[in-house]
């Protein structure tokens, strides 16, 4: 069943704006799974060095947050967070950040997570604490 939901990419420019309505569904993503600390995330995203990704179907369903990382030669995307409500209806919208990250040239995408996204995400493996899926 296709998605209910659209996938659209804030203009960093335009964050601010959509920051306190996506923020409730980023800090728990962030705080519940312990392994970033969230306001270091929230600069990024501010300042412009990473994206937010929301879920729309009339209003947000999701939102997400990705950076862009150079690991040695390599670049890859990183999903840092991602939460909201009604997950069958914006879970396969993952495919459009993935479709992005290609075309930015990343090797692949990595999300840091809970594990529980190994179940739910085709394509991604349990590399230590870390999921990873090759672009």
């Amino acid at each position: 069943m296709p998605s209910k939901a659209s996938l659209i990419c804030v203009d960093p420019k335009q964050v601010g704006h959509f920051w306190p309505h996506v923020e409730p569904l980023l800090r728990p993503a962030i705080e519940d799974v312990g392994l970033d600390n969230f306001e270091d995330i929230e600069e990024a995203i501010l300042i412009g060095c990473g994206l937010v990704w929301i879920a729309w179907d009339g209003s947000i369903k999701a939102a997400a947050s990705t950076t862009l990382q150079r690991i040695g030669p390599d670049l890859i995307c990183v999903l840092t967070a991602c939460g909201g409500h009604d997950m069958k209806d914006w879970l396969p919208l993952i495919s459009k950040i993935e479709d992005y990250a290609k075309a930015e040239g990343c090797k692949a995408m990595r999300i840091f997570g809970r594990e529980g996204w190994v179940r739910v995400l085709d394509g991604y493996e349990k590399t230590a604490i870390v999921m990873e899926k090759a672009l």
